[in-house]
């Protein structure tokens, strides 16, 4: 019998300086990881570089059979605002809503800034048309559209020279009639152009955010789908996974290629939700279901929460002021990376951040030509990052060069180099536990029933402290936590997240109404899933009415349990809606009526799991790790002042499970650095995670 040949499955996630690459061994179970610097201007460049070199190591192209991505392309596209020219079509006398937005400030400093300014709009005034037509609340026709308005609208929309158009007529999450009228004749006009209309991506109530929401995928799915069909085709030629690539979606799941060009707007923050997605099933493995993600890369650091297992999802979110309103797990993104620079102002002040070296040319320390300081440099400066390479010597690191940025930090702080370097370290870490806080205590959550999960480039050199400064009683660092990302990738189901309103009082709701609802849409989820190659039994699907008190412009969305229901069923979600408010908003009101606004369901087409390694148990002394010393620089050492203290520095590969490293410790490996502080220890776990405490008292100790 002849041997099967080797499969693989490989995940990428491009990020703001590198690309990350995990390939698991479907043969035998193992796994490797592999980093290219990042191609900001052309991100698939890095992708394809990254499988040559695959294909070099072993890992031939053609022997690849799932191929899953998360890219930034559209986030940076949003970001920066380099999208389509986008053309918007509204229903007449509606063209203000756009402008409009809120009609209040966000919350935040923008609430005392005297000089805010709302965020610039996708689409121009002089590229939105008005179409005379009118629905009722009830999705009634009143007015209908001709086919004179029509053809006025693709005149002027093909005059104007946009390559994407956004269709949202009022109550079109209703009856869909006169969009899909004017997108049918947008298209036949001009089959290149990409037309979005609100009632296939988002048929769900509230105008502006529809609205707005439909527009920022007209503006970044030209991009991604120009992006994803160059790669397509690339991937095309070298064979890789056909019928099997996959992009990561923000929902925490993936879609297949094919699919995104569609829903640009589904991409932004998936690479950190790959992330989370990754510690949701490292915590499992552990039996730790209360997490905090902290994602610290190049340009940005991410974090969420998980809690009893489950990351918290929001179907309401923002990114720089502009309001998105699909399904994306629940991450708050600062500008804070090993690539974040800092400045000091003219006032003599020090600011770490927003702006970013990036991958080019990145920090001072990576001989790049980066002459601004950056959190990178800071920590080379510190100790914390060898001074020689990293990436297992793959990258040397110019230790003169960071000295040098520096100093020029230094000098207009009147503070030696070491300070700087520092304050730069310190403010960094107030930003980012800022972020955390923002997810956790401001939302009624105790941060001392929370495991801090660290990864990332940069997360675990910063993760140590954090914890300490915010009390976080332990911090997890997974065994590769600057690949960490693209192992969720690699993990991730196919998801799809449908949502119809339909706004009723909980008591004047019929269950087979609701049931009638939820069936339409599990139909319309299956078909696509076995589109997509899925068997009924690989699939599973989650419902959730979307509940309010009447009144509220918010919702909570409440899971059910089980479909279909019962007018039974329907009192039940009610009392839980009470106490799902109570936990989100610190009061309920049980004796007020409540109303059904959405309903949604969640298809998942589930992709064959792959276990989590484990690593050996620990033969001999962990001293056997140690590969030397340097002096790394800690701030409560010396009464308090800050001092060099001389540190080991381990192997992480040599540590098995079982090992305890006693900080001051630095842990390298290939893909991050770990630092342990002198009140910490580490000890890794049976799948080699490193689980970082405080150093219990005499008396703890002696209690055990």
């Amino acid at each position: 019998m002849s041997e099967r040949p080797p499969s693989y499955r490989v995940a990428t996630d491009t990020g703001g300086t590198f690309t990350d690459f995990v390939v698991f061994d479907e043969s035998d179970g193992t796994y490797r990881i592999m980093k290219v610097p990042s191609s900001p201007l052309q991100p698939d460049q890095a992708l394809l570089t990254g499988l040559t070199t695959l294909a070099e190591q072993g890992v031939p192209s053609d022997a690849i059979s799932v191929f899953t991505h998360g890219t930034t392309v559209g986030t940076n596209a949003l970001l920066e605002e380099r999208g389509a020219r986008v053309g918007l079509a509204v229903t007449r006398g509606f063209r203000g809503v756009y402008e409009a937005m809120e009609q209040s400030r966000p919350f935040g400093p923008s609430v005392f800034d005297l000089g805010y300014t709302k965020p610039a709009l996708l689409a121009a005034e002089s590229d939105t048309v008005e179409v005379t037509e009118r629905l009722a609340a009830s999705g009634a026709v009143l007015e209908p559209v001709s086919d004179e308005e029509v053809a006025e609208a693709v005149r002027r929309f093909s005059e104007s020279g946009v390559e994407s158009v956004a269709v949202s007529l009022l109550f079109s999450f209703l009856n869909d009639e006169h969009e899909q009228r004017l997108a049918d004749a947008l298209r036949k006009a001009d089959p290149n152009l990409w037309v979005t209309t609100s009632s296939e991506l988002l048929p769900q109530m509230r105008e502006y955010v529809r609205l707005s929401t439909t527009v920022i995928n007209a503006y970044v799915s030209p991009v991604v789908g120009r992006y994803v069909g160059r790669l397509s085709a690339a991937l095309e030629r070298l064979g890789v996974a056909p019928g099997r690539r996959f992009t990561m979606q923000s929902n925490g799941g993936s879609v297949p290629f094919d699919r995104t060009p569609d829903r640009g707007v589904a991409t932004i923050l998936s690479g950190p939700a790959g992330g989370v997605t990754a510690s949701v099933a490292i915590g499992r493995a552990v039996g730790i279901e209360d997490l905090i993600t902290f994602d610290m890369g190049g340009t940005s650091c991410d974090v969420a929460l998980v809690q009893g297992g489950e990351p918290t999802v929001s179907d309401q979110n923002t990114l720089e002021g502009r309001h998105i309103a699909v399904p994306m797990l629940d991450i708050n993104t600062v500008s804070a990376g090993g690539g974040t620079v800092a400045v000091v102002d003219p006032h003599g002040s020090l600011h770490v951040g927003p702006r970013s070296a990036g991958a080019v040319p990145g920090p001072a320390a990576y001989g790049k030509g980066g002459r601004t300081a950056t959190v990178t440099d800071a920590n080379v400066v510190l100790g914390y990052l060898n001074p020689v390479s990293l990436l297992d010597g793959d990258l040397a690191v110019d230790a003169a060069a960071a000295e040098r940025v520096v100093a020029e930090v230094a000098a207009p702080l009147g503070v030696d180099t070491v300070r700087a370097a520092d304050g730069i370290v310190r403010i960094v870490n107030v930003k980012m536990g800022q972020a955390i806080r923002s997810i956790s205590t401001e939302r009624g959550f105790d941060l001392r029933d929370f495991t801090l999960v660290a990864f990332g480039g940069a997360g675990p050199l910063h993760a140590s402290q954090i914890a300490l400064d915010l009390g976080i009683p332990r911090v997890l660092v997974p065994p590769s936590p600057g690949a960490t990302s693209a192992l969720g990738l690699l993990m991730s189901d196919v998801k799809h997240d449908l949502v119809r309103s339909r706004l009723t009082d909980v008591s004047d709701l019929r269950a087979q109404d609701a049931n009638s609802l939820f069936e339409q849409m599990h139909l319309a989820a299956s078909k696509q899933l076995a589109q997509e190659g899925f068997s009924e039994d690989s699939t599973s699907y989650r419902y959730f009415l979307d509940m309010r008190y009447s009144g509220q412009g918010y919702e909570n969305p409440v899971p059910v349990r089980t479909v279909p229901l019962t007018q039974e069923d329907l009192t039940g979600y009610r009392r839980d809606f009470d106490a799902i408010h109570e936990q989100c908003h610190g009061h309920a009101a049980p004796d007020q009526s409540v109303e059904v606004v959405n309903y949604r369901v969640q298809a998942i087409g589930l992709v064959p799991p792959v276990s989590l390694p484990t690593v050996p148990p620990a033969e001999g002394p962990v001293t056997g790790a140690v590969t030397g010393s340097r002096p790394a620089y800690f701030p409560d050492t010396a009464g308090g002042t800050g001092t060099y203290v001389p540190t080991p520095v381990y192997a992480r590969a040599e540590l098995g499970a079982g090992h305890r490293v006693t900080g001051p410790a630095v842990v390298e490996q290939y893909d991050s650095t770990v630092v342990v502080f002198p009140e910490q220890w580490a000890e890794v776990d049976h799948y080699g995670n490193l689980l970082i405490t405080k150093v219990p008292s005499a008396e703890e100790r002696s209690s055990r």
